[in-house]
């Protein structure tokens, strides 16, 4: 029986985390693969945990656990008339506004009863088992163990299993066959209680070392409760922080998504054991090493991809191990079980609610990382107990107190002398504050508060050098303008990827920078279609900085279709850039997702349409699949042609768009274009151009230019639909292509670089 159980424990956990990505998948293409739907959609399922853990709480203290699994068995029944998970019809997302709440809705509409079920599996077994006459019943907590690896492997087969090898529809009704096993199993599960005699639940566990015997004996005080929402907090924070940063400004790649879900899941499995994996007194010795260059590298802005991303897990892994750790010593007797983990669901949904929906309303940078950082430090516990006296507690403040006011008094000093601190300066003033953190480890308050002088203090000594002239944050990510002094260009950045620059040189201001100078591929489609598109309607998916407007002649009308407000914002601003406001063309920005605005645009036809619509590096799957294309030719007039952007440095699209114009029998090319080191040095971008058309006759001479060469299909990359499309297939594990130009310039220490 006790195996039983465990697997329904498993069965509910993998469930739970196989729809979370699923979902998210279904709804990417209504708001344009921003790193900010995971992030949503999380603060939505941990806020559903709660009210199921709430539930269990409620309905097991009030009703016992013999007449609440009959609740329960009735409370399975409800879900299924909802099955198989389909998004409801004509949902859209507002357009001048965020649209978190919208997405909210969205899932609670679609996905937020079954969600609510199964929820409740993994603490609401555990208090069945401890009823039951099992010998493992009075402590079990190893099933959530259990439950946390099946969550674990349900995440992780979703990417690496289901994703590319069925179609959502199928993914969909995959789960609900997966659903209807667990009912089955539960009401198994339910019939071991009602045979178990009702006196049988124990409320003490076996010992396993003098803290878990103590803990589980010791009063549950307000003090107590405080502690486990904070130790769950602070990790649930720390798992969106790491996967903001990572996906939007390091690696671009949704799948890193789901990656520090795993941690995080994985310490649970790992600590929840009945034996000790990993040694606790480890995890603390490791733990400041890993934060303290994080927070270096966090503030300072260096990208050293192969490098950051490892560490920023391995972080990551050993202070959620910590936390999580200091709960699973702590946990109650089986008497609080169930308020237990609703206190750690509380602590989960406070930290997803400030990073999803506080943070970006009052941070103009992924703040709440490093917060999240000085929090893991002041919660980690010490290798060994502390001296308590006044003395002590006193030096604790003080010391990182000192700490600032030098960073202040060199800060003001060199200020008011008109001194810039020069880059071995600041190298030896940031070596002089991460030197001392290290000694003050072993106490977590001199330790915590250190941190946060770092991470407040380098920011003022690097702002001269970051040249950041402006940030804005949306619910699709940070905006920043740059100057980059090396090239004089003033730079579009989101994440680590530019998105339209224009040169400092008011001679140059006109010139297109970046992926669209005057010698590369979309040059070459102007003046190959130059005769045709003279007084012609042109559509650009993707606005960033406005620079294709400098290609706009007297007559054309222009369409730019973007889906962050912000965006627009910046290109429209002349103190930012100005290729809007000079276009000799007539322009116009439609705010919205460019597909959906297609759609509605029923009556418009384009002699051109660019697609170059990008969420930092993170591939907008909608726009380049058979519906999408369809779409487009039906948006084409009769001679018109299409012209995909597809650089990227993770994803190698061209055997994707290969296939979509094989699949629809159009003509199709591509040019990856090198550029010189003179090119570059004035603001050249190299990058990666296929265009399509009905007709070979209609791409003019890129049909014979040796430059374009021909884009035929490969078999091995399957055809990409609404339904069905695996990005995985076309991810390059090494990091760049070696043949392919990466995807705009590189941001170093703040500031640009080509």
């Amino acid at each position: 029986m006790t195996a039983f159980f465990a697997a329904t424990v498993f069965l509910g956990a993998a469930l739970l985390f196989l729809v979370q990505p699923m979902f998210a998948r279904m709804v990417l293409p209504l708001l344009g693969g921003s790193p900010s739907v995971w992030n949503t959609a999380m603060v939505f399922f941990q806020a559903v945990l709660l009210a199921g853990y709430g539930y269990v709480h409620l309905s097991t203290t009030r009703l016992g656990v013999r007449r609440q699994a009959m609740v329960h068995l009735a409370l399975l029944a409800l879900p299924i008339v909802l099955l198989p998970i389909t998004l409801p019809r004509d949902w859209s997302p507002p357009v001048q506004q965020s649209p978190v709440f919208w997405l909210l809705a969205l899932l609670a509409v679609s996905v937020g009863l079954p969600f609510f079920v199964v929820s409740t599996t993994g603490p609401l077994l555990q208090k069945w088992f401890a009823s039951t006459r099992a010998r493992a019943a009075s402590d079990p907590y190893f099933l959530y163990a259990a439950s946390n690896l099946g969550s674990m492997l349900g995440l992780l087969s979703y990417p690496f299993l289901l994703e590319p090898s069925l179609r959502l529809a199928d993914q969909s009704r995959l789960w609900a066959v997966g659903y209807g096993l667990l009912v089955a199993f539960a009401v198994v599960c339910a019939f071991a209680v009602w045979r178990a005699p009702r006196s049988s639940e124990s409320v003490l566990e076996p010992t396993h070392g003098p803290d878990r015997a103590a803990s589980s004996l010791a009063e549950v005080t307000v003090y107590r409760r405080v502690r486990w929402v904070l130790l769950a907090l602070a990790p649930s924070s720390l798992m969106l922080g790491v996967t903001t940063h990572l996906t939007s400004d390091i690696a671009a790649i949704p799948l890193l998504w789901v990656v520090p879900l795993a941690i995080y899941l994985l310490t649970f499995t790992l600590v929840f054991a009945p034996r000790t994996l990993i040694p606790r007194n480890l995890v603390l010795r490791v733990l400041p090493w890993t934060l303290v260059p994080i927070a270096v590298a966090v503030v300072t802005r260096v990208y050293v991809v192969w490098l950051l991303v490892p560490l920023h897990l391995l972080m990551q892994l050993c202070a959620t191990l910590a936390c999580h750790g200091e709960l699973a010593n702590d946990r109650p007797s089986t008497r609080h079980l169930t308020e237990f983990y609703l206190w750690l669901a509380v602590g989960g949904v406070l930290g997803g609610v400030f990073n999803a929906l506080i943070a970006p309303r009052i941070f103009t940078s992924v703040t709440e990382y490093p917060l999240a950082l000085v929090m893991i430090a002041l919660l980690a516990p010490p290798l060994r107990p502390l001296e308590s006296d006044r003395k002590s507690r006193t030096l604790d403040v003080a010391i990182p107190l000192g700490l600032a006011l030098i960073i202040a008094g060199v800060v003001t000093t060199a200020r008011w002398r008109g001194y810039t601190v020069a880059f071995p300066e600041m190298v030896l003033l940031t070596l002089g504050l991460v030197i001392p953190l290290f000694s003050f480890a072993r106490r977590p308050l001199r330790f915590g508060l250190g941190l946060a002088v770092l991470l407040l203090g380098l920011p003022i000594l690097y702002s001269d050098r970051g040249r950041e002239l402006h940030a804005e944050r949306s619910f699709f990510g940070v905006h920043r303008v740059l100057v980059d002094p090396v090239h004089h260009l003033r730079c579009l950045v989101h994440g680590t990827t530019v998105h339209g620059a224009q040169s400092l040189d008011p001679a140059r201001r006109d010139e297109p920078a970046g992926y669209y100078h005057r010698k590369g591929p979309m040059a070459d489609v102007f003046r190959s279609l130059r005769a045709r598109v003279q007084g012609a309607r042109i559509a650009v998916a993707g606005l960033g900085a406005g620079t294709l407007a400098a290609y706009g002649e007297p007559g054309q009308d222009w369409t730019f279709y973007e889906i962050d407000p912000v965006v627009e914002r910046i290109a429209r601003d002349p103190r930012w850039f100005t290729y809007l406001r000079d276009a000799r063309a007539r322009t116009r920005v439609v705010l919205g997702d460019a597909r959906l605005s297609l759609a509605r645009a029923a009556d418009q036809r384009y002699d051109l349409l660019v697609l170059d619509a990008y969420s930092s590096d993170a591939i907008p799957i909608h726009l380049v699949t058979c519906e999408a294309l369809r779409l487009y030719l039906d948006r084409l007039a009769p001679h018109g042609v299409l012209a995909f952007h597809i650089s990227n440095r993770y994803f190698d699209l061209a055997p994707v768009v290969g296939r979509l114009a094989a699949d629809a029998n159009l003509a199709c090319r591509m040019r990856v274009d090198a550029i010189s080191a003179a090119d570059r040095s004035w603001g050249a971008t190299s990058s990666r151009y296929v265009v399509m058309a009905r007709e070979p006759g209609d791409l003019g001479a890129l049909a014979t230019d040796p430059r374009w060469r021909s884009l035929g299909a490969d078999s091995s990359v399957a055809l990409w639909t609404d339904d069905f499309a695996s990005p995985l297939s076309v991810l390059n594990w090494g990091g760049a292509l070696p043949w392919q130009p990466t995807r705009g310039p590189s941001v170093v220490a703040g500031s640009v670089s080509h």
